[in-house]
């Protein structure tokens, strides 16, 4: 029996990854490393946005420029694509690949469309008179939203790459996680944004 429970627990091992002494796959855990990475990175730009904030001009300050039913808006789109996501992975969990792409897909497109809202409000405080280099909040404004953003259309690159190699069976190992792990990428873009939209948008300087 207990050579049995053995042999089990390694061909589970096997069909999910290796597994570490967490009990989570060396993928997950090399996921959550960068993930925690990550956080660290946002968070010296967010702490450098909350220093410098203040430093501007009289009439190109936050009060000025935020469109703040817009970018509320954009960030509804975007907190949307996490329930999409959430749907992505349940359905690969069910192996049903149909509706992995369709909810993949949509995410991604969301996420589109809230990148392409943020370049519109780049442009738009630009236009105004706001640049990189106008002062201190700008500089450090656009490095944060603009890093996010970035990060945004990687998460979107990978949205559809997933979806082509489902397409074309070449996704190695478990497809499921391999899904899994990118929702992860995509929630935690998803939870930075919150934090920046209150953050920057909400409380005033």
């Amino acid at each position: 029996m207990a050579d049995t429970a053995v042999h089990d627990a390694v061909a589970e091992h096997d069909d999910h990854g290796h597994a570490t002494s967490t009990g989570l796959s060396n993928n997950k855990l090399a996921m959550w490393l960068f993930l925690g990475s990550e956080c660290l990175l946002f968070g010296g730009l967010i702490s450098t946005y909350m220093l410098y904030r203040g430093r501007h001009t009289a009439n190109l300050g936050p009060d000025q420029v935020w469109d703040i039913p817009f970018t509320s808006a954009s960030s509804f789109v975007l907190l949307m694509s996490s329930l999409t996501m959430v749907l992505a992975v349940t359905a690969a969990k069910r192996k049903d690949d149909r509706n992995t792409n369709l909810w993949l897909t949509v995410t991604a497109i969301l996420g589109s469309l809230f990148v392409a809202g943020q370049v519109y409000e780049f442009t738009s405080f630009y236009r105004e008179g706001l640049g990189y280099t106008t002062s201190l909040f700008s500089s450090s404004f656009y490095t944060l939203t603009g890093f996010h953003g970035v990060h945004v259309s990687i998460g979107v690159i990978m949205l559809l790459a997933t979806v082509g190699m489902i397409l074309k069976n070449r996704i190695p190992g478990d497809k499921a996680e391999v899904v899994e792990l990118v929702g992860l990428y995509w929630h935690f873009v998803d939870i930075v944004w919150i934090l920046i939209f209150t953050l920057v948008y909400l409380i005033p300087a």
